[in-house]
């Protein structure tokens, strides 16, 4: 294999890698977005006033 094409072949694996890392990037940060939602819709949905004591006298 001649040094050109080791240099291109290096050349592309480097921009493959350097993509890969940026999609994950991107996908980890959507995924800590999409968590922060949950947890917002789950703050908001709680009534701690609710469910707290039971009557269980009959």
């Amino acid at each position: 294999m001649d040094i050109a094409a080791l240099s291109m072949a290096l050349s592309q694996a480097s921009v493959k890698t350097e993509a890969n890392v940026s999609i994950m990037k991107k996908t980890i940060d959507q995924a800590e977005t999409n968590g922060n939602d949950v947890v917002k819709m789950l703050e908001q949905s709680v009534q701690p006033h609710i469910g707290g004591k039971f009557d269980i006298r009959a």
